[in-house]
């Protein structure tokens, strides 16, 4: 199918699906970022109902196929959708990793429940998060680096370290962290390079359970509590998170 004229009805079963009539147009989007946690967000999804629909199916076939097309496609026949519905997605296989990583996210808050309010500080709270967010990635750990390498091209670094970052925020916010000084910053970027350290750990860990993968995750977390912290300035979050992230996928081979 020619995916000029598909995309032209798409664009019209969306103009129906907002009430507008031909001629009409969509209302601009607001450019004002909306900050939210999972917890106080109604609907934090980036992703439309019909998206939802084809990725959610397409990610029960990245065990077998990988982060590629063809588990898009198959996502999107089990959805009950054309092939070539698949062009809806303008980053391709790259938001089916996004909404691989979104979804695990958001579900983070499902997990505070088994962090006992009475006994559990906040850096326990932290490291029992981070940990079971880790272990979310095991479906499809065997096709990881090959997810990592696509999310390490230069047009998706930025949105890459986003969610990396949102992830970080998310864990402290979850973990029942207030502090609202210098520190915030500098929380979040220490965080964020040592889970994506131990994902990447994680990608060529072959123990039972991930068994070394937690003591690689409980080691990081450790250093960080005896150091105080690697970070020292708020001016170093961008320039320091972005670094290691890049550094840390060239240490694992990634060609970047």
């Amino acid at each position: 199918m020619n995916p000029t004229p598909f995309r032209a009805i798409c664009r019209r079963v969306s103009r129906l699906q907002h009430g507008l009539r031909p001629g009409q147009m969509q209302p601009a989007k607001s450019t004002k970022q909306k900050h939210y946690h999972s917890s106080t967000s109604p609907d934090p999804s980036p992703f439309s109902p019909v998206e939802t629909t084809i990725l959610s199916s397409a990610l029960t076939h990245v065990p077998t196929h990988g982060f590629t097309e063809t588990s898009l496609i198959a996502g999107a026949r089990d959805a009950g959708y054309l092939d070539a519905t698949v062009n809806l997605f303008p980053h391709g296989v790259f938001d089916l990793i996004s909404y691989h990583l979104a979804t695990r996210r958001l579900s983070l808050k499902d997990e505070v429940q088994f962090l006992p309010e009475t006994h559990l500080g906040i850096g326990a709270k932290v490291r029992a998060l981070a940990l079971h967010r880790l272990r979310a990635n095991g479906p499809v750990i065997r096709h990881w680096q090959q997810a990592l390498a696509i999310m390490a091209q230069p047009s998706y670094v930025p949105a890459s370290l986003k969610e990396l970052s949102l992830l970080a925020d998310e864990i402290w916010f979850l973990a029942g962290d207030t502090a609202v000084d210098t520190s915030w910053y500098s929380k979040r970027a220490t965080l964020a390079l040592v889970y994506s350290s131990a994902e990447l750990f994680m990608a060529t860990d072959s123990s039972p359970g991930f068994r070394e993968t937690e003591q690689f995750l409980d080691r990081r977390l450790e250093e960080v509590r005896s150091l105080g912290g690697v970070l020292g300035a708020v001016g170093e979050w961008a320039a320091v998170s972005g670094k290691g992230f890049v550094n840390v996928l060239r240490s694992k081979g990634v060609g970047i």
